[in-house]
């Protein structure tokens, strides 16, 4: 009896040693550097905005916040990558609208479940899109774009890749419009063709629109996202133009994730500190100097709003029957 009772006991204390000591390692967090997996290549939004982010989980939390760029089919290696790292704290992911809800609708492998490989830490950014048409054509506003579309079955319209394709796709559906769209490999070469009137009707970012809108080489009609953007403050969004139109938005967006399985107190953890740094003016200012809306969501949020978009964006490429090259 005695000695069932002393190992009892014994295993009773090892448990709480190694609840404690698992407590402790949580609160300890982050006790080395940090690495922010990002799947695209230095230089772009999600290249920007991640170490925008570093930088400020880096000063909040006392570790550096290093940023890995793995490139390579449209943001599924860098993914993937992150989706099998360890779940401990150490390997993060920056990761966008493309990789997480709409790659996995297109490929037929992407080596990740977005929605069960991950551990969702915040909504990071939004990024709108604007609706941009060439001064050589005949309209002013949505509404006369959309009457001169209708006037002219069959007229084309430019769009990139990512979130401005969904954006040329899902305006085209919501005003029912004959447009067969013209696919480009990146918004470069189409800003080009629309800059030089061969194509007449673009989606692109706002922030790498602005140069040429300033310029008016181009007219910007619309922002695809809920709210007008702060620098173009008379630019409307589409949905405030016309019933037809309403509810219509269309982002693209970034947020930070960990490996399914990362404990719970780690990436709460993570989450209240962008929490508390989107909430700070002067860091929001910055996050829309860099062309993005700054959002901070908790876990449950992001989460949810991560499965939402995995079906909305199924749903249209289905519609629209979009499919890779």
């Amino acid at each position: 009896m005695m000695a069932s009772i002393r190992a009892a006991l014994a295993g009773l204390i090892g448990l709480l040693w190694a609840f404690g000591t698992v407590a402790q390692g949580t609160e300890a967090y982050p006790a080395r550097p940090v690495t922010i997996v990002v799947p695209f290549p230095a230089g772009g939004s999600a290249d920007l905005n991640a170490r925008t982010v570093a930088e400020r989980l880096s000063a909040a939390l006392g570790q550096p916040f290093i940023v890995e760029n793995k490139a390579g089919a449209s943001g599924n290696v860098g993914t993937a990558f992150a989706a099998k790292a360890a779940p401990d704290g150490y390997t993060l992911l920056m990761s966008n609208s493309g990789a997480l809800t709409v790659n996995p609708h297109l490929f037929a492998q992407v080596g990740y479940d977005p929605l069960k490989d991950f551990a969702p830490i915040s909504l990071s950014v939004k990024i709108s899109n604007l609706l941009l048409i060439h001064p050589s054509l005949p309209v002013r506003s949505l509404a006369e774009l959309i009457a001169y579309v209708k006037a002219h079955p069959g007229t084309f319209y430019a769009h990139s890749s990512g979130s401005k394709q969904l954006s040329g796709e899902a305006f085209r559906l919501k005003a029912g419009l004959d447009m067969p769209p013209v696919a480009y490999k990146g918004a470069a070469p189409m800003m080009t063709d629309l800059l030089g009137g061969q194509v007449k009707i673009g989606f692109d970012e706002v922030l790498t629109s602005m140069q040429q809108i300033k310029a008016g080489k181009v007219i910007p009609l619309a922002t695809t996202g809920s709210t007008r953007w702060p620098a173009l403050p008379d630019v409307p969004t589409i949905a405030e133009q016309g019933e037809a139109l309403a509810g219509f938005e269309v982002t693209g967006w970034f947020g930070l994730l960990a490996p399914a399985g990362t404990p719970p107190a780690i990436v709460n953890r993570l989450s209240e500190t962008l929490q508390k740094a989107f909430a700070d003016k002067e860091f929001r200012e910055r996050i829309y100097a860099q062309g993005s809306e700054p959002i901070g969501s908790n876990p449950e949020a992001f989460r949810t709003f991560i499965a939402a978009e995995y079906v909305r964006w199924g749903d249209l490429i289905r519609a629209v029957g979009i499919k890779l090259e």
